[in-house]
C-alpha cells in the first residue's frame, strides 16, 4: 500500500442488519458533512452511533480522513472497546474513552459528535464560556454543560467525571479542547453541532469588533425549549429530521460515496 492509497473496504451491507446498515449510512454521512463544512481535524476527533437495540456502537477507523469514511469502513465495537467485526483499522483511544463514557450511562443518546474547530476551541478557552449573544446560543444554553480539561482523554478514570459533568445535557463544551453534542438521533446530533459551532463563530466575530455586546435577556433564554418546539415542530431534540434529507441531497451532489 502506498501513502496515497486507502485500504480496500468491502461492502458490509449483506453482513449486517437493516437497522445497523441504516445507522452506518447516516453516520458515514455525518462524517462527510463534518468534512464538507470544514469542521474536521485531519484524522482526529470522532463521531459515534449506537446500533439500534444493542449497547454496541460504530466509530471512525483511525487513519481515515472524514471525507473518506463510508458506511462499510466504520468500526463496530462494544462498550469495552473490543472490535466486533474484522477491520484493518484501529480506533482512536481518546475517542473510545469519551464515547464509551457517554454511551454507558446516557441510554437516551444514540449519537455523540466531538469536534476541535478553531472557533469552538476559542470559546472553550474563555472563562465565561458561551455567551448569550445570538439566536443560536439561545438553543445551546438551554442544555449546556462543561467539563474541565484533563489532557488527552486516554485515562479511563476520566470517564466517571465526563459522565458526571455531562449529566442530562445535550451540548458539552470541553474547555481548552473543543465541542461535543449528544442526542437521540444522528440528524439531531449534527444539527445541534451546527448550532453550537455557529454560536461560537458568532461570539468570536462579535468579540473581535471591540464594541459593547448585547446579551439576550434571561426571560428570553428561559423560553428556549418552547421556541425550539415551535420552530422545529417537535418537543424532543432539535428537529434534525427536517434538515437531514436536504443535507443528504447536498452530500450526494458534492461528496458521494458515503453509502458504500
Amino acid at each position: 500500500m502506498t501513502a496515497a492509497q486507502v485500504l480496500p473496504t468491502p461492502s458490509l451491507k449483506e453482513q449486517v442488519s437493516a437497522a445497523e446498515w441504516q445507522t452506518r449510512v447516516d453516520l458515514a454521512a455525518c462524517y462527510r458533512l463534518i468534512a464538507l463544512y470544514g469542521w474536521d481535524d485531519l484524522i482526529f476527533t470522532h463521531i459515534s452511533a449506537k446500533i439500534p437495540g444493542t449497547e454496541d456502537f460504530l466509530i471512525n477507523p483511525f487513519g481515515m480522513m472524514f471525507h473518506e469514511i463510508s458506511a462499510s469502513s466504520l468500526v463496530k465495537i462494544d462498550l469495552a472497546g473490543n472490535k466486533l467485526m474484522d477491520s484493518p483499522y484501529n480506533i482512536n483511544p481518546a475517542g473510545y474513552t469519551i464515547h464509551s463514557a457517554i454511551h454507558e450511562v446516557r441510554h437516551d443518546v444514540a449519537c455523540v459528535l466531538h469536534t476541535h474547530t478553531a472557533a469552538g476551541i476559542a470559546v472553550s478557552a474563555q472563562k465565561q464560556g458561551l455567551l448569550p449573544l445570538s439566536q443560536q446560543s439561545l438553543f445551546v444554553l438551554s442544555s449546556l454543560a462543561y467539563h474541565d480539561y484533563e489532557g488527552v482523554a486516554i485515562n479511563h478514570e476520566e470517564k466517571a467525571r465526563l459522565q458526571r459533568d455531562l449529566g442530562d445535557k445535550h451540548f458539552f463544551i470541553l474547555p481548552n479542547h473543543g465541542l461535543l453534542t449528544a442526542s437521540a438521533s444522528i440528524a439531531d446530533t449534527f444539527l445541534m453541532m451546527f448550532t453550537l459551532q455557529r454560536a461560537c463563530e458568532v461570539q468570536v466575530m462579535a468579540q473581535s469588533g471591540g464594541a459593547e455586546l448585547i446579551h439576550i435577556p434571561q426571560q428570553v433564554l428561559d423560553g428556549a425549549a418552547a421556541m425550539v418546539a415551535g420552530v422545529m415542530k417537535t418537543s424532543q431534540g432539535m428537529g434534525g429530521q427536517l434538515a437531514w434529507p436536504a443535507l443528504l441531497r447536498k452530500l450526494d451532489q458534492q461528496m458521494p460515496g458515503y453509502a458504500d
